[in-house]
């Protein structure tokens, strides 16, 4: 029997440094930013379906997807952000359905799925668990703006754009405190681990 960990946070919490680490220890991770990516590749049926909605114009010179062009547009409209996860939501779901059934004939003990947003898009029935890598809202813009080239208020847009990282904190069965070190919070996913092998024997 497969015990499916659903590991979640804001943009830019560190939940990639977490999702990493899991997969340093050999535990299967499904990432849904990567499927995100792999469904709206060229030729795909989930670019065309984003091109018929918004245009042309969100296209590379390459007839890839512009992301930034696209980010500009969604991050500052909810309705538009909205119509794209309506367009991709369908497609990202059963990529990650047919993955994590194909995880649990395998008969993986511990199986995780990073979902950025694994509360907005109600992933919560897939999981017996839930992780929130939290930090602050002032971390969160700080590294945001740093990792991005990103100005205050287009960083405070994108974090707005999401569930508040305290809901998500709220809602989910374990919390790692992201706000120190990158050993620090891999100290708390180890002793997650250890309780999770513990209990699970």
């Amino acid at each position: 029997m497969s015990f499916v960990l659903g590991l979640t946070g804001g943009i830019a919490s560190g939940k990639s440094a977490v999702s990493q680490y899991f997969k340093e220890k050999n535990i299967p991770v499904i990432d849904a930013d990567e499927i995100a990516k792999e469904v709206v590749k060229p030729r795909t049926p989930g670019l065309a379906k984003i091109v018929a909605h918004f245009g042309s114009s969100i296209l590379t010179d390459e007839r890839a997807l512009d992301r930034k062009k696209l980010g500009n547009i969604i991050f500052n409209d909810e309705d538009k952000r909205q119509q794209l996860n309506d367009i991709i939501h369908g497609e990202i779901e059963q990529r990650i359905d047919k993955l994590l059934n194909e995880l649990k004939s395998s008969n993986h003990s511990l199986i995780v799925i990073d979902v950025p947003l694994l509360f907005e898009a109600n992933y919560e029935s897939k999981c017996d668990e839930i992780m929130t890598v939290f930090v602050s809202q002032p971390t969160q813009l700080e590294r945001l703006m740093l990792r991005d080239s990103l100005s205050v208020k287009d960083a405070l847009a994108r974090v707005n754009s999401q569930m508040s990282i305290i809901d998500k904190a709220l809602n989910s069965d374990v919390i790692i405190d992201n706000e120190g070190t990158i050993e620090n919070t891999k100290l708390q996913v180890e002793r997650w681990l250890e309780i999770f092998k513990a209990t699970s024997k």
